[in-house]
């Protein structure tokens, strides 16, 4: 990489240091291609980012030589269940699926950030520079060139033979791009807070779900000794809630989970103690323009169910490395062509997990006896089919992995 002043010039300029970005610099520069990735944050210690790491992530993880480097870092879940006005209607064991990686695990994302940073500043090919905010899209014709940035210095400009979008759900690139998106929102929002783990009352290798008529929990074990707790709202419905006071935060708690209940009043002093997500899913029709492609939520936001953001944002960037590895040295058309085949290796894995969460989202709202009623019935007949149930988690966790399997099924898909 040649550095000028403050012109820098490399072969791929990441834009966003999350799970997409990162995981694909790192492989970039494995393989020898010079990579500048430009991070906002000056660090990754980030409220209420996704921590959870489907099975196949695990995997791949694996593969790619960084889950040694977590060992002791994360917690295997063992059990998902859903209870519904207060009656166990599904679990699931995951110890009975036989994969390489069945589990999936709870991993602090600052923690997964900065080991894969760690492992990219090992290579003289992989340069990260935080606190560095995308500006402008560099431009020669229609082709992206690189990126304009501020950072604590000053202004960067990075001039990059591809530049790659992995700046999330709000993407700054895909705006600057004049890549179409259409944000479909839900009907509800998440409030997100953290309590001392229950341990007299639970175990911490269990995803749980709670549902009371249209109301919802989501209670997910958390490194070292938490538990996050996510609750629906309605939509924008933020600004009333509070106006009630945290008495009816209190309340929802004590309806959904009232094993948390002290600790909800001695732990949540404020709203301030609590953080809102805007839930939406986002559909981008095209993911890539000459010169520039876009990875992760900056592709495809999805919802927090099944914790399905980190898992395609890393099976993303395991997908297009080797192609880009291929691509970069044949030039623009041979670019072009790659990042037309990554979108069409995993659209249509992506669509699937889209399907799986809105069929959810829509059960959870349900309300009334009757539906109620439907919901219940539905769960405990999934519950009572191990084959259905395996079915069902296989849509959101078991894409890639097959038992035995030792060739990566999303590369073979890609190079196909």
């Amino acid at each position: 990489m040649d550095v000028t002043g403050r012109e820098l010039r490399t072969q791929v300029c990441v834009v966003g240091g999350g799970p997409a970005g990162l995981t694909l610099a790192v492989e970039l520069a494995r393989s020898g291609v010079d990579v500048v990735v430009l991070e906002a944050s000056k660090h990754f210690n980030r409220s209420f980012r996704g921590e959870s790491v489907s099975p196949d992530s695990v995997w791949l993880l694996d593969r790619l030589g960084i889950l040694d480097r977590l060992d002791g870092a994360y917690v295997q879940m063992h059990r998902f269940e859903i209870e519904d006005s207060g009656h166990t209607v599904l679990r699931a064991d995951f110890d009975r699926f036989r994969y390489p990686h069945p589990f999936p695990v709870e991993l602090p994302q600052h923690t997964l950030l900065t080991t894969l940073a760690e492992a990219g500043a090992e290579n003289p090919a992989f340069t990260l520079i935080r606190g560095a905010t995308a500006m402008e899209l560099l431009r020669d014709g229609d082709r992206v060139t690189g990126v304009r940035a501020r950072t604590g210095d000053g202004e960067t400009t990075v001039r990059a033979t591809l530049t790659v979008g992995a700046d999330g759900r709000f993407s700054k690139v895909r705006e600057m791009a004049g890549l179409d998106a259409e944000v479909m929102p839900l009907d509800r929002d998440v409030v997100w807070l953290k309590l001392p783990f229950p341990y007299d009352s639970w175990d911490d290798r269990t995803y749980r779900v709670r549902i009371r008529g249209d109301q919802h929990g989501l209670f997910i074990p958390t490194r070292p000794d938490s538990v996050r707790v996510g609750f629906n709202i309605p939509k924008g419905g933020l600004k009333e809630i509070r106006k009630h006071g945290l008495p009816l935060l209190h309340q929802r708690l004590d309806l959904l989970a009232s094993e948390l209940s002290d600790a909800v009043r001695n732990h949540i002093r404020g709203w301030s103690d609590t953080s809102m997500l805007d839930i939406f899913t986002t559909v981008v029709p095209r993911w890539s323009a000459p010169g520039l492609v876009l990875v992760g939520d900056a592709a495809h936001t999805l919802t927090p169910i099944l914790g399905q953001g980190v898992n395609h944002a890393i099976i993303d960037a395991v997908t297009l490395a080797p192609l880009l590895q291929e691509a970069l040295p044949e030039g623009p058309a041979a670019l072009t062509d790659a990042t037309d085949r990554f979108q069409r290796a995993r659209e249509a894995s992506v669509a699937r997990s889209r399907a799986l969460q809105l069929r959810q989202e829509r059960l959870f709202s349900l309300g009334g006896r009757i539906g109620g009623a439907w919901r219940r019935t539905l769960y405990r007949t999934v519950d009572h089919s191990e084959r259905l149930t395996h079915k069902v988690l296989a849509g959101a966790y078991f894409q890639l992995q097959q038992p035995g399997e030792r060739v990566a099924k999303v590369q073979q898909d890609a190079h196909g």
